[in-house]
């Protein structure tokens, strides 16, 4: 079953477009566009047993890190858009992914947890440990994340980076929206989808 998300990035994505899906996965992402939106497209993914799953779906996938690979494979806005689900805070170079995905394509679509969801806040700043929700579910010592960030982190790094944000959606971690989140995204927003574009 696809998550809830995949619903919203639909939304931004054309139809008949071509699609990156960085970390794809399964590529259930691509799978669930490919049959909504009619894209095609490539996954990148280093894990070989989730590369031969994409694969039994019949989607093309390039096994490899894209932390280090994505020069050698793509010119200049070889797709229309770069896509990267819960990934970005588990980048070595987040901002130097970010760039890339708008070298490759004209667009780019990333989710990520948001570290200033009020719960976060409260479990360190009153228990003083690392947060541990639905959202951010490891603990310190086995997450993979290594660059977490919020919602102004990531609006702030666009601006340094000369990237215009076309769309925001904020959700909790059931992928919902309401109007307090919207009201205080950066307090209430579990989980964050931007699109964008160089400016």
């Amino acid at each position: 079953m696809e998550r809830k998300d995949f619903k919203f990035i639909s939304e931004w994505i054309q139809k008949d477009s071509t699609v990156l899906d960085l970390g794809c996965g399964d590529s259930t992402l691509l799978d669930f566009l490919r049959t909504n939106k009619n894209v095609s497209g490539y996954g990148f993914e280093k894990d070989i047993d989730k590369v031969q799953q994409s694969i039994n779906k019949n989607i093309s996938v390039i096994q490899a890190d894209f932390n280090s690979g994505l020069g050698q494979y793509f010119d200049q806005n070889f797709f229309d858009y770069a896509v990267m689900t819960q990934a970005l805070q588990e980048n070595k170079n987040p901002d130097k992914i970010i760039l890339e995905m708008l070298r490759i394509a004209k667009e780019g679509i990333v989710t990520f947890p948001n570290m200033g969801y009020w719960k976060n806040r409260l479990q360190l700043g009153l228990f003083g440990k690392m947060p541990i929700s639905n959202s951010l579910p490891n603990n310190w010592f086995d997450t993979p994340n290594i660059h977490l960030c919020t919602f102004k982190d990531f609006e702030g790094l666009c601006e340094d980076l000369n990237i215009t944000i076309l769309d925001k959606k904020v959700l909790n971690s059931n992928y919902n929206s309401d109007n307090l989140l919207n009201f205080l995204p950066n307090f209430f927003g579990e989980i964050a989808l931007y699109r964008f574009k160089k400016s």
